[in-house]
């Protein structure tokens, strides 16, 4: 009986369960790997928002192109107009008080 029992175990589990997992997990695979109706809506918000945020910075460059119609200019070269370059303070550390004109000049002229 077991002569007969573990030949047909054996046909059984290479032509029935493996085909079966296989399937199975490639049929997993394919649904993974397509969008969701979640994942749609989220990317149609996403979409509008930036269109929004693109209308936006449409509206604030006409503001600040007819207050200050050389803006661009100022913008891409803050030395031309005399201005230093002012950088933001590491995390943590504290940006120095600025020294008033008469320290300055005490420091310069000991």
């Amino acid at each position: 009986m077991e002569d007969i029992l573990v030949p047909i175990l054996i046909v059984g589990m290479l032509f029935i369960g493996l085909p079966w997992i296989i399937f199975h997990y490639v049929s997993k695979w394919k649904t993974a790997s397509t969008l969701t109706t979640e994942d749609e809506n989220l990317l149609d918000e996403l979409h509008d928002l930036a269109r929004r945020l693109d209308d936006r910075m449409c509206t604030i460059e006409r503001i600040v192109q007819a207050e200050n119609p050389n803006w661009r200019q100022v913008a891409c070269d803050p030395a031309s107009l005399g201005l230093e370059d002012r950088r933001l303070p590491e995390f943590g550390t504290r940006s120095p008080e600025p020294a008033s004109r008469s320290n300055q000049s005490r420091r310069r002229n000991p």
